[in-house]
């Protein structure tokens, strides 16, 4: 028997509710949305998620249950309430120069709670592994570009297609080009001297991985396993908060 109140997928589902819970509550999101109908939604989800930890079915049957199901149902109505599918672009466009910085960290914050949700059922679909990078969505990404970090001399800010969509990571591994094929963990979002960085480059030793097999923005083939272990780590530290 599988313990479900024990998945790491779903201690992550839970923790990002309340990280997104926390993150509406005190951003300046200026624009149409419907607060009250975001706010409803992820109430919603928390009580769902505790009907699955103690379900103690095995994760194949977490991914086709009803409470699966309404987690999706749900996220997809707070990307409705938010804006749509641009829902972001409306805060960035009527927010001043000065809000940008604090506002674009909270973004990133919901940005990864729809990611976890919306990822869910495929990371259930693993299959039945304890290992807390279960939690997180592992991808293989393609570097756009790299500028130097303008506060800091030894991190870089990468810009990385994912295939769905592009995000920012800083690294501090100064030799990382563009066209690196790379792989990264979508992590909680860090800001560093100002600039949010949205997930970590997995690596082995002094350097990332930067010639990444498999197809964008989906798992990377054949990485090693100690490469894991700082995302594993941080994974465990989020659950901590």
């Amino acid at each position: 028997m599988w313990d479900t109140s024990k998945d790491y997928r779903l201690l992550v589902a839970e923790k990002s509710v309340e990280l997104f819970l926390k993150t509406i509550d005190g951003a300046n999101l200026k624009g149409k949305w419907n607060k009250k109908q975001v706010l409803q939604a992820a109430g919603k989800m928390k009580s769902e998620i505790q009907i699955l930890y103690y379900s103690y079915i095995s994760p194949a049957e977490l991914a086709e249950t009803p409470q699966l199901a309404l987690l999706e149902e749900q996220g997809r109505g707070i990307v409705d309430a938010l804006g749509g599918k641009l829902w972001y672009k409306q805060f960035l466009e009527l927010a001043s120069r000065d809000e940008k910085e604090k506002l674009e960290e909270s973004l990133a914050k919901i940005k990864f709670f729809i990611n976890i949700i919306s990822g869910l059922k495929s990371r259930l679909n693993l299959g039945e592994i304890k290992d807390p990078v279960m939690g997180i969505d592992i991808k293989k990404g393609e570097i756009l570009s790299v500028s130097k970090h303008p506060k800091a001399d030894k991190l870089v800010v990468c810009n990385v297609n994912l295939q769905e969509r592009a995000i920012t990571v800083v690294t501090n591994d100064l030799e990382v080009k563009e066209q690196n094929q790379v792989a990264v963990a979508l992590l909680p979002p860090e800001v560093f001297m100002g600039i949010t960085s949205e997930g970590m480059f997995l690596g082995v030793g002094e350097g990332i991985l930067k010639d990444v097999k498999g197809d964008l923005g989906k798992l990377p083939q054949s990485i090693p396993l100690d490469a894991f272990n700082e995302a594993r780590n941080l994974v465990e530290a989020f659950l901590k908060l």
